[in-house]
């Protein structure tokens, strides 16, 4: 078992995660945060706190996405000071505590809306909203020390407990979020009855206590949001991806404070379910449009793929839990997968267009856009990306072994101190790394993760090439000496084009193939292959490719030539990476292409 090192601790300093971030930084939180004032999400709270008169606007869970920009804002405060928008964010909060009723309960739609009928209907997202609020409330304390948002969140929480727990009312979430959420706040403030309360809410599912819209609705049903059996005899992942993540990921955290074992192999079985008949190449989750989840095992259809961004990010939290519990590198290889690709993929170059969804194919007529009805994917992304230091280094409880997860450009300095631990990367393009060890750290060992996608790969330490194992958990393990004040270890990934295949019950994806360089997903995009059509998005026998980078999208693309098909010379075949597609404007797009079926690929 490992613990993390929390980014607020971590500088990145990455070729190519560091623009992005910078240019999200000046974009992401001030789009997101202006939307939430034109859309009437923030003056929802002042008019339920009697700022200024008014009807509610928008949906019933809109209070969430306002709670997820400011924990994301919260955490790029957590990484650089930035007194304007905190004046601002304090503004807020200050509207989010006059909302509060007396007695704790929190939610703008029933203060305003339907005052009579609060907790009468499980699927009205009124724990959901609470969630997020606890978790942005968490952040800010982190960032700023003030304890109002705090303050309000612990008054609505212990308004929770008046009503729900043994021996009062029962109630299932209809959406997962709450359970994670108390779990913060119990570490933060150090209350158990707060982890105690995650726990029952646990224990409320499989037991035919749920009630609500979602229950009585034909095709969903308690399946939908995960009340169809006890959480600790989960053996498949079906139902709303998101909430199944969320919940997942609530169970892992409560494994790992108080260790039932049940919980353990109910969240190994619903992982191998997911990973091996359930997702994407990207790391995408969820197939179905209409219950915006899973379905059967291997149906992964491609245009109309749903691989909601918000899934995607639910599928790091709930494997990076499942990595610091198991010291295993599969876990982190998924997180990989998904934040080159399935989250990534969500948001424009610019940082201000979204995909809800994430097909793997399109006839043209899927974009980004600037907002959503329902936006929780901007706003999670909002909180996802600044804390993207979260997923590089873990350590050992006694802390003498350091594991690196992701190989992300950046530094921490062990304890405050001067010894200081730092990664230069040329991933994704390549695979380079140097992991520089510095001043006395005090570890003993160091853990490094082989990635999922090389084949090949050397060491050397101070120099010297060393013959490194990968050990049974799938990492390098290296001794550090503590007489040496200084290593210096060179990694080198063998990372080449290669073609993957789906598994042969795909039925969408027989007969066809995909490219990966690296962690990155491939796709052919119109405004790359200009002569082509969509149908002819086709990759023939005997193609050669050559890498050339795009100065405009700042990514390498594929470029294959010397395919045939009928006799007929084709035009090159170009290829970019799947999160930077519809940056350029409207087209059709594929991931999986007609074409070849044998390993037939050489760099030209």
């Amino acid at each position: 078992m490992t613990t993390q090192i929390n980014f607020n601790q971590v500088t990145i300093n990455d070729d190519f995660w560091t623009p992005r971030l910078n240019q999200w930084k000046k974009v992401l939180i001030r789009t997101c945060l202006d939307k939430c004032y034109e859309s009437g999400r923030i003056d929802n709270f002042k008019k339920a706190g009697g700022l200024i008169p008014g009807e509610f606007i928008g949906i019933y869970f809109d209070d969430s996405d306002v709670y997820k920009v400011l924990e994301g804002a919260a955490y790029f405060l957590q990484l650089e000071q930035d007194l304007e928008l905190e004046a601002e964010i304090d503004e807020i909060i200050s509207y989010i505590a006059a909302a509060q009723e007396d007695d704790g309960y929190l939610d703008t739609y029933y203060t305003l809306v339907e005052p009579e009928n609060k907790w009468t209907d499980m699927e009205r997202h009124e724990m959901y909203c609470g969630g997020h609020l606890i978790e942005a409330a968490v952040a800010y304390f982190q960032a700023t020390g003030k304890r109002t948002f705090l303050d309000v969140a612990e008054k609505m929480v212990n308004h929770y407990l008046t009503i729900f727990g043994s021996g009062k009312r029962n109630w299932v979430e209809g959406h997962e979020e709450i359970e994670l959420a108390l779990v913060k706040l119990a570490k933060t403030t150090g209350k158990q009855e707060y982890l105690d309360f995650a726990k029952w809410l646990l224990g409320q599912r499989g037991h035919g206590l749920g009630e609500g819209m979602i229950w009585n609705k034909a095709n969903w049903g308690p399946a939908y949001c995960q009340d169809d059996v006890p959480v600790e005899e989960i053996t498949e992942a079906v139902g709303h991806s998101v909430r199944a993540v969320y919940l997942y990921t609530a169970m892992a955290e409560i494994f790992e404070i108080d260790h039932d074992d049940r919980y353990f192999a109910a969240l190994e079985a619903v992982w191998e379910d997911i990973t091996t008949k359930k997702m994407y190449i990207t790391g995408g989750i969820g197939s179905s449009r209409e219950n915006e989840g899973f379905k059967e095992a291997y149906q992964l259809p491609n245009e109309s793929a749903y691989c909601e961004t918000c899934a995607a990010i639910g599928e790091v939290f709930f494997n990076q839990q499942m990595n610091l519990i198991t010291d295993e590198a599969k876990y982190a290889d998924i997180i990989e997968r998904c934040i080159y690709n399935g989250i990534l993929s969500g948001i424009s170059q610019e940082g201000n267009k979204f995909f809800y969804t994430n097909p793997m194919a399109s006839v043209g007529d899927h974009h980004r856009s600037e907002w959503f009805g329902t936006s929780c994917c901007p706003t999670n992304l909002a909180r996802f990306l600044p804390s993207l230091g979260n997923y590089i280094y873990s350590e050992s409880l006694d802390s003498e072994t350091l594991t690196v997860n992701q190989y992300i450009g950046s530094q921490f300095h062990k304890d405050g101190s001067d010894s200081c631990v730092s990664i230069t990367s040329t991933m994704p393009w390549n695979g380079n790394v140097r992991v520089k060890i510095a001043g006395g750290t005090g570890y003993r060992s160091i853990r490094l993760r082989k990635p999922f996608w090389t084949r090949n790969y050397t060491v050397a330490v101070n120099g010297q090439t060393m013959t490194v194992p990968v050990d049974e958990k799938g990492y390098l393990n290296i001794e550090l000496s503590p007489a040496v004040t200084e290593t210096t270890i060179d990694l080198v990934f063998e990372n080449t084009v290669r073609e993957v295949y789906a598994h042969r019950n795909v039925l969408s994806n027989r007969g066809k193939v995909a490219i990966m360089k690296g962690p990155l997903v491939y796709c052919a995009e119109k405004a790359d292959n200009p002569h082509r059509l969509y149908d002819e998005f086709a990759l023939e026998s005997g193609a050669s490719y050559q890498i050339n980078w795009d100065m405009q999208l700042d990514c390498e693309k594929l470029i294959f030539t010397k395919g045939m098909t009928e006799g007929v010379e084709k035009s090159p075949l170009q290829l970019l990476p799947y999160y930077a597609w519809d940056n350029r404007g409207a087209g059709p797009m594929k991931v999986w292409l007609d074409g070849i079926q044998s390993n037939s690929l050489y760099h030209n």
